[in-house]
């Protein structure tokens, strides 16, 4: 059986990975309704990976003998100020989720659980990509300013980046 109180603090994590996949949802919207292409398929795939990060801990829950809660999300935001301010307020999303999973992997420690300790290193990994992945892309944003031209050339290369991933992605599925 699970620890009632890891089986509670894993419930809150997957309740931030779906509220995550939405969030980048709103942001692939908006982007999409402002002729940001490469930009909302980058943020379409990033929704996606998030719902499968949930999704994994719905399945770790419940095979180790929990009850994974499905959760009510909150609505995120409709509208953003620009592709800085959706990618800041993404870095800043990810710095929240990495404190959550380290607390989760510090009450499993404390738990002794160590088995859920194992299985959050895949978590601990995946979020130092995610937050090196968006500092990349903030200090672009940062580089190209106020230069439309640029702006231009940074969604094409996000669209051109989703298409290669989308492509090896098939790939590796046949």
């Amino acid at each position: 059986m699970m620890n009632k109180h890891i089986e509670e603090v894993l419930n809150s994590q997957l309740k931030k990975e779906a509220s995550s996949s939405q969030f980048y949802l709103a942001m692939a919207s908006w982007a999409e309704t402002n002729g940001l292409n490469g930009t909302a398929k980058f943020l379409y795939r990033h929704s996606d990976e998030e719902r499968m990060h949930m999704l994994k801990l719905v399945k770790f829950i419940n095979e180790r003998g929990g009850k994974a809660i499905i959760p009510a999300l909150e609505q995120p935001p409709v509208s953003f100020d620009s592709v800085l301010n959706v990618f800041e307020l993404l870095l800043e999303h990810e710095l929240g989720v990495t404190d959550s999973i380290n607390n989760v992997v510090d009450i499993c420690l404390k738990e002794k659980d160590y088995t859920t300790y194992n299985f959050m290193q895949w978590y601990v990994s995946e979020q130092l990509e995610e937050e090196a992945l968006a500092r990349t892309i903030l200090d672009k944003l940062r580089m190209i300013g106020n230069d439309k031209g640029g702006l231009y050339l940074f969604d094409r290369d996000l669209e051109n980046s989703a298409i290669q991933v989308e492509n090896a992605a098939a790939g590796a599925a046949q």
